[in-house]
């Protein structure tokens, strides 16, 4: 793996991460696909999740402990973050060597349905009665979207948001969710030697870029509307899933 010692490939890094960076700032999410969409413009899946590993797991964990209801929200949640950390672990290989050109798809097809769920603003419930089903189901299609695209927030955010949680809670759920996934992916990034010293140096390195930019864009959330704001985010979410799509199957 060259990555970590070709010049442009660490600008393009750098770009992506401060891009994100800025999008979470504004919007409050976006890190993972926005990063890991751009990243895949020149490399693979696999290396584009491995470099998000050190940024998203702060920005997570600083999500995750803003909140005062963890231990609630774990023991509420866990059927969800154990399916999640077992499917990531056991499609892990969704990543790696000959699964790169269908990791790509899977990627741009993820970042279509998150971005069209987004424009839709949908406004989805989730019975209490039925979260005992649920919640492992929506755990398993999770981990396994994040295992083939480093996307992690893809079933798990609309779910969370389906529970009727408080605006504090849903923060901090999001947080637990992603950070867990966030673990669970960098441990079968490392078990199939995508991740390794050189790519965490990397990954550490782009946690710089990534809080520049969510300070930025914390800035710029009080100026500008954020409802247009998440319009063309999505928009532009849209268009880059169909270009990565097209681009692996043609």
């Amino acid at each position: 793996m060259i990555f970590p010692l070709d010049p442009s490939a660490l600008a393009i890094a750098a770009f992506a991460f401060l891009l994100a960076g800025f999008v979470k700032g504004v919007v409050g999410l976006g890190l993972p696909p926005v990063a890991v969409g751009l990243l895949s413009l020149v490399m693979t899946p696999a290396e584009a999740a491995a470099i998000l590993v050190v940024p998203a797991f702060v920005t997570n964990v600083w999500q995750l402990v803003a909140g005062p209801r963890f231990g609630s929200l774990a023991r509420r949640l866990w059927p969800l973050l154990v399916a999640s950390t077992l499917a990531t672990l056991a499609a892990g290989a969704l990543l790696h060597g000959r699964y790169g050109r269908e990791a790509t798809i899977a990627l741009g097809i993820a970042l279509m349905i998150y971005a069209a769920y987004g424009l839709a603003a949908l406004r989805l419930t989730v019975a209490p009665a039925a979260e005992r089903w649920l919640a492992p189901i929506i755990g398993a299609a999770t981990g396994v979207v994040t295992a083939a695209t480093g996307v992690s927030s893809f079933p798990a955010a609309p779910y969370l948001g389906a529970l009727g949680l408080s605006k504090d809670d849903l923060i901090q759920a999001l947080g637990l969710s992603f950070t867990v996934s966030t673990i669970a992916l960098a441990v079968a990034l490392t078990g199939t030697g995508v991740l390794g010293p050189k790519i965490a140096g990397v990954s550490l390195l782009a946690l710089l870029p990534a809080l520049g930019g969510m300070f930025v864009g914390g800035w710029v959330r009080g100026r500008v509307s954020e409802p247009v704001f998440r319009k063309v985010f999505y928009v532009g979410l849209l268009g880059l899933g169909a270009h990565l799509a097209a681009r692996a199957v043609f």
